[in-house]
């Protein structure tokens, strides 16, 4: 090679050399020190604004605020192994957008925090299809919330899919109905999400240690550690697991739909009223089977009676016989058959999973709630006659008005026949409103003897 070609070539191998060397980042710059715990070469100015994301200010954040800076090198946070990466831990793969629980809706890849979409396929997470094959009808179908509401009134329907109204960019509103507003969670004064203080997630607030309310606005006056030991309860449980520990005192929650004074409460939850029912149901107060008084969930039973739940007498008035039949009612079995209940001086003591006078109604069901009324329709098409309520298809009739009975509770016990100011003289059972007399006895209201001698 000649002496002029060679001096061509090393120029282009340097050229070439220089252009790749300036083509890698400043942040992975390898000879920055001289050799390992040396000092830094540049000076700090010069090692932050290489660490700094391009455009930004002296004083920004280094490495995006998710590393640290070292000689103009940022090293990423591992905090979270793998999450952060890149020349300025810009990236984050975890942080790309989901719909209906799959990141990039499946139609793309996330690529350093952003999804990048399959053909066909558009949206910040792939969630929109260019080509719509639904008619407007059924894509308005597949937009509707459980409240039958397109979009929960808060975005537009696109080919069955809700684009939620941002008009701002800040993705405050999402949710695959657009059900979610983050927005409720902007406190009115700092206009901070949830004051600063804590997360939000789909418009609710939770808070970081010391700090509670509904947009964590409430600073806490005592130590994360003395909160807590003042909701231990005494089996070392946080507000016995039936409540939320807010700044040294529970929040305990209430069974109670209707936000009335619930079933559970004391100091650390303790305190569970239900253990004192018989038959559990929030709408009774049938507390200690009516023979007692509850003390934080145990009953103090009344003289005469005894029982977990004072569920059994003493001493009982009633025969055998006249106790099961007080377990029967109008069905064939006392207290609605095997499995169901167990007959105690004729009342029913409900097995798990069962309640009613009878034990006649699962806690749980397995029919739709259409299949449900249709059984308990009587026949002017009123549910339960207007005098109950319908539960897996069998009435249960009002508590408040004793006389109502039958399967519709379209019987009124107090057309039975009195005696002596006793319904059926005592000596039978109302069922319909006729008597059913015990054995030995008749006439309308059982008042009759015709037994081999008196009673």
């Amino acid at each position: 090679m000649c002496p002029a070609a060679f001096s061509n070539f090393l120029l282009l191998a340097c050229s070439l050399l220089f252009a790749g060397l300036s083509a890698v980042p400043q942040s992975f710059s390898p000879s920055l020190r001289s050799g390992t715990g040396a000092a830094c070469r540049l000076t700090r100015a010069e090692s932050e604004r290489r660490c700094r994301a391009p455009g930004q200010p002296p004083g920004g954040a280094l490495c995006h605020g998710r590393g640290r800076c070292d000689c103009g090198v940022c090293i990423c946070h591992v905090t979270e192994p793998g999450v952060y990466f890149g020349p300025l831990c810009e990236c984050h793969d975890w942080v790309c957008e989901t719909y209906d629980g799959s990141t990039c809706a499946g139609h793309g890849k996330c690529d350093c925090g952003k999804c990048k979409c399959q053909e066909g396929w558009f949206g910040s997470a792939c969630q929109y299809p260019t080509h719509c094959d639904l008619t407007k009808k059924k894509s308005n179908q597949m937009c509707k919330n459980s409240q039958d509401v397109i979009c929960s009134n808060a975005g537009t329907c696109h080919c069955g899919r809700c684009k939620c109204d941002n008009p701002d960019g800040n993705g405050l509103v999402y949710g695959k109905f657009c059900e979610c507003d983050d927005r409720e969670c902007i406190d009115d004064e700092t206009e901070e999400i949830c004051g600063g203080h804590g997360k939000c997630y789909c418009g609710n607030c939770y808070c970081g240690a010391g700090w509670h309310g509904d947009k964590c606005e409430l600073q806490c006056d005592i130590s994360p550690w003395e909160s807590k030991r003042r909701c231990t309860s005494p089996d070392g449980k946080i507000c016995s697991n039936r409540g939320t520990c807010v700044c040294g005192e529970c929040s305990c929650h209430d069974v109670d739909p209707t936000g009335d004074w619930g079933d559970i409460h004391g100091d650390t939850c303790e305190c569970d009223e239900r253990d004192c029912r018989a038959v559990y149901d929030r709408y009774s107060d049938d507390f200690c089977s009516g023979h007692g008084q509850c003390n934080c969930g145990r009953c103090d039973c009344k003289v005469g009676w005894h029982g977990r739940k004072c569920e059994h007498p003493r001493s009982c008035p009633l025969s055998a016989e006249e106790s099961i039949r007080k377990c029967q009612g109008s069905s064939a079995l006392p207290c609605s058959g095997r499995g169901h209940g167990s007959c105690s001086c004729g009342r029913c003591v409900c097995e798990r999973g069962w309640f009613g006078t009878l034990c006649q109604h699962p806690r749980q069901c397995n029919m739709t709630e259409e299949q449900s009324k249709s059984l308990c329709e009587s026949a002017d098409g009123i549910l339960c006659s207007g005098k109950g309520s319908c539960h897996c298809g069998k009435c249960i009739c009002s508590a408040d008005e004793w006389y109502i009975s039958g399967e519709l509770c379209d019987c009124d016990d107090r057309d039975c026949d009195k005696h002596d100011g006793l319904i059926c003289t005592g000596n039978g059972i109302c069922n319909c409103g006729n008597c059913e007399c015990w054995a030995g006895w008749n006439g309308n209201a059982c008042e009759i003897w015709l037994g081999p001698e008196h009673p």
